[in-house]
């Protein structure tokens, strides 16, 4: 029996934090934007809001939902098999920026794409928790490369296949790495890890020169001055957002960058609008606040009850640092542009929703775990 049935209340204050800085620099960063393409400069934010009520509604939800009950196989191929179907479906829909990315249901979008990410853990945390790294039996566990290897893998590949050919390759990728990091939590041999390591990079090497529009991003984030008008562009005016800050920032909504200079601004470059308006100052909290959520998502799940707990929490722990890492590089000019938005705070309500119920399973697993 758990010690407590009280949730990780820095888990949740973190949370609960990260949506608040959201929703206020999505406003910031986007009123001017709203304005002149829907006439209110209030458009975005209500938006945002919106989401974050259903997000928090959910979370609760979960929170106070045991998660073995989400053990099930119903629950578990149930998710799988919509998140397939939608990932496929959504192929055949009308193209938007250039992709096939969004269900549409009236003034609404969902990305099918967030809930594959989701669905993977759930599938993985149920799947690998069957197969222990060093059974009773000695099996090979984790390591049966038939047995446990090849469904796994297999279903993650087909899953973040369908979600490369949207086009969306960071997600995609973001898809394989949480994968990776549950297998090796679960006992994944090093010799398979170096294995897949060598298979990848030519993979990822070979899908970045058969498209036009990644090499040139390749080539923007290795020379961003080299086109400062063109593909380096937005990677120049994102620099400058940060730079501009200084240590306490322009002050909140006084942002220049974002006044039509900054592509994206309330979305994927959000994090350049808060190191220009708050500064050094306002960064350092927003990296301080993830790194809560990672330390406290990382003892929850290591003090999980079981195999399936522990599991679960270390797929979503990995999935919001994760990706909140690959936005900052993105933002940094640490890795070349991509369109990863920042957990919590970026626009957008499929991921806002997807990070949101997924920490509430990650509160619920904390209840269970051992006080620390």
């Amino acid at each position: 029996m758990p010690r407590s049935m009280q949730p990780d209340r820095q888990l949740f204050g973190a949370t609960l934090a990260l949506c608040l800085i959201g929703a206020v620099m999505v406003f910031s960063a986007s009123a001017m934007t709203a304005r002149e393409e829907y006439g209110s400069a209030w458009t975005f934010l209500l938006r945002q809001l919106l989401w974050i009520f259903f997000g928090i509604a959910g979370m609760f939800l979960l929170m106070n939902t045991d998660y073995r009950k989400l053990r099930q196989p119903r629950v578990i191929f149930t998710v799988l098999s919509v998140t397939v179907v939608l990932l496929v479906a959504v192929l055949f829909l009308d193209r938007s920026h250039a992709t096939h990315r969004w269900v549409r249901f009236g003034p609404l979008s969902f990305q099918p794409s967030e809930m594959a990410k989701l669905a993977v853990i759930f599938y993985l945390a149920w799947f690998l928790a069957s197969r222990p790294a060093k059974p009773a039996t000695g099996g090979l566990g984790v390591n049966d490369p038939l047995r446990t290897l090849l469904p796994a893998c297999g279903t993650v590949l087909l899953v973040a296949g369908l979600v490369y050919k949207e086009p969306d390759m960071g997600t995609a990728c973001m898809v394989v790495f949480v994968a990776a990091v549950m297998l090796f939590i679960a006992g994944l041999s090093m010799r398979y890890i170096v294995g897949a390591v060598a298979l990848l990079v030519p993979a990822i090497y070979i899908a970045t020169i058969s498209a036009p529009y990644r090499m040139q991003r390749l080539q923007a984030f290795l020379a961003p001055g080299s086109d400062p008008q063109g593909h380096g562009f937005q990677l120049l005016q994102s620099l400058i957002a940060v730079g501009s800050g200084g240590f306490r920032g322009v002050g909140l909504m006084e942002s220049r960058q974002k006044l039509f200079f900054l592509p994206e601004a309330h979305t994927d470059f959000i994090f350049s609008v808060i190191c220009e308006e708050l500064g050094f100052l306002g960064a350092v909290i927003v990296l301080a606040l993830f790194a809560v959520y990672g330390w406290r998502g990382f003892v929850a799940a290591m003090k999980a009850p079981d195999e399936f707990g522990r599991l679960l929490g270390i797929g979503i722990t990995a999935m919001v640092v994760g990706q909140a890492l690959v936005n900052l590089s993105v933002v940094l000019g640490l890795a070349p542009t991509k369109g990863i938005p920042l957990p919590f705070i970026s626009y957008g309500g499929s991921s806002l929703l997807g990070m949101l119920l997924a920490t509430g399973v990650l509160l619920n697993i904390s209840q269970h775990a051992d006080d620390a």
